[in-house]
């Protein structure tokens, strides 16, 4: 018996939007259901100005990724290892965009639910997410990858 051939995927737990979309539907219910109102009023407007903030890599990124002829979504195959643009700063420049617009959203709503849940999305993206999807791009790029990874940061 021979074992099933690996797909040319990094195996993620879940779409990132989708693990972005429960963490927030969480938020927003536990907030229905438990206010907690101790965030101040002033926190809207660096909300604002990180909802404005995410509008700048993730798109930047995509562009970049279309470009080079590579899918954006994991459940693809990497094709190209696009290192340039929003890439030379972080190697997650689309993640960075959910989590910069998720935070900012928490404190315009002042929803400190959303806040105390970010962490948790993030671990749960580094473990089921990005960490595969490392473990993906080395095996598929090896040195290039490696020389990239030393090179370039996680997050920023």
């Amino acid at each position: 018996m021979t074992a099933a051939p690996e797909r040319d995927t990094p195996g993620v737990i879940a779409l990132p939007p989708l693990i972005y979309g429960a963490g927030g539907l969480l938020g927003i219910l536990l907030n229905m259901l438990i206010p907690i109102a101790v965030l101040p009023e002033w926190l809207r407007v660096p909300g604002m100005v990180l909802i404005l903030l995410s509008l700048i890599p993730g798109p930047w990124a995509l562009l970049n990724m279309l470009r080079a002829g590579t899918h954006p979504e994991p459940t693809h195959p990497t094709t190209v290892l696009v290192t340039d643009g929003p890439f030379r700063f972080t190697r997650n420049p689309i993640y960075l965009t959910f989590s910069l617009f998720f935070l900012g959203f928490a404190l315009i709503t002042l929803n400190l639910w959303l806040v105390l849940l970010l962490p948790v999305v993030i671990v749960v993206m580094i473990k089921g997410v990005i960490e595969r999807e490392e473990r993906y791009l080395e095996r598929k790029f090896g040195e290039s990858y490696r020389a990239y990874k030393a090179r370039v940061r996680r997050w920023l």
